[in-house]
């Protein structure tokens, strides 16, 4: 068997503000933008990796959901406290100091962590954790 990850969903409750903070603050290329029912989709995804992905989804689409799941839903996301990201580079320092300097918020700044790993944190525009690894 032989899997990869073709793409994983976060979601998003401000499509302009998630476009900008995903393409303009860490460098991916936007890959499609659909719209649908006044709502959007859009995927996200390193330049250099063209097989993976991320979709921005926005949460209140997903299906069977009643009102009060919805509301609590996005309370969730809206604290940070649903889904995430991890990320690699192979400069955390220099890649924290960029994301930062482009004003993302800042949950962790770089340290060493005692599980082996140098990492840091951001939130996204909907609270979404991307935490950045660095590559060994």
């Amino acid at each position: 068997m032989n899997l990869t990850i073709n793409s994983s969903f976060l979601p998003q409750t401000d499509p302009d503000a998630s476009l900008a903070f995903y393409r303009d603050v860490l460098g991916f290329e936007i890959r499609n933008d659909v719209g649908y029912e006044g709502m959007r989709w859009i995927t996200v995804g390193p330049a250099d990796q063209p097989d993976t992905a991320i979709v921005l989804h926005p949460p209140a689409a997903t299906p069977g959901l009643s009102d009060g799941d919805k509301r609590a839903l996005l309370e969730i996301v809206a604290k940070g406290a649903y889904f995430g990201v991890n990320l690699a580079t192979a400069d955390v320092d220099e890649t924290f100091a960029r994301i930062e300097a482009a004003g993302a918020e800042v949950v962790q700044e770089p340290i060493d962590q005692p599980y082996g790993v140098r990492d840091c944190a951001f939130r996204d525009p909907a609270g979404n954790e991307i935490r950045i690894q660095q590559r060994s």
